[in-house]
């Protein structure tokens, strides 16, 4: 793995308290590593503080988007991104370090012998700090549901950090994937699980986080509802 690249796709929207202490631990991670900031033009200037970033370090990357369309859409251009640029092993990751970067280095190591590594809230016990219990069971029982629906062996299906490699991408029809949110990450999952990609699930603790405002809405979790139904349907139709 010693010349294969990662890249660390970071959406944003209204960031800058999160974002400057972010970008070093990420990569000091691992030489290796570049991070690709997807930003939605946050009025906070998220993406122009990354852009002076650019100047002294050719591992950052920024996408600037007109407006705000979703984190479905931003990880579907930042994968985009990865593939055009040769990045072998593709990462989604949370601005708001309720993803701990620390944990990068986990993932590179199972990733060598997996296509997909996810980072699970719901092995070992569950894993979540700071959540009201309102949220935390929504979540859980949500990844229940995903499993009796779907088929799908995975503890924790609306889990956001994760590790791609590029083969599964490449045989994604992203222009397909329109989904957001919770749905999101599920579609993906269930999209390289139905290919039959080897997935791995590996235990880290999610920490809610502290500064700037969660974008979660009911708006999200209903889509995720759905979406199970039509993933399964689309299954068995053979319309994946």
């Amino acid at each position: 793995m010693s010349d294969q690249k990662s890249l660390v796709i970071i959406p944003t929207y209204n960031e800058l308290e999160n974002i400057p202490k972010l970008i070093p631990i990420v990569l000091a991670q691992d030489e290796r590593i570049h991070l690709l900031i997807v930003d939605d033009n946050s009025p906070d200037g998220t993406a122009n503080f990354v852009e002076g970033e650019m100047k002294a370090n050719e591992r950052i990357h920024l996408l600037k988007r007109e407006k705000k369309l979703g984190l479905g859409t931003a990880y579907i251009a930042g994968f985009k991104y990865a593939l055009q640029n040769g990045y072998d092993f593709i990462f989604e990751m949370d601005a708001d370090f309720s993803h701990d970067p620390n944990e990068l280095k986990n993932f590179l190591t199972e990733i060598k012998n997996y296509d997909l590594v996810l980072g699970s809230r719901y092995i070992h016990g569950i894993r979540v700090l700071n959540w009201p219990m309102r949220r935390l069971l929504l979540s859980f029982f949500a990844s229940v549901y995903t499993r009796v629906i779907t088929g799908m062996p995975i503890r924790d299906a609306t889990g956001g950090f994760k590790c791609f490699r590029r083969k599964v991408l490449e045989t994604i029809d992203l222009d397909k994937v329109k989904s957001n949110g919770y749905s999101f990450q599920i579609e993906m999952t269930f999209k390289a699980y139905s290919k039959g990609f080897k997935i791995k699930e590996i235990p880290i603790v999610f920490v809610d986080r502290i500064k700037g405002k969660s974008k979660m809405s009911k708006k999200i979790v209903r889509e995720a509802v759905i979406m199970v139904w039509k993933l399964r349907l689309r299954q068995i139709f053979g319309l994946l």
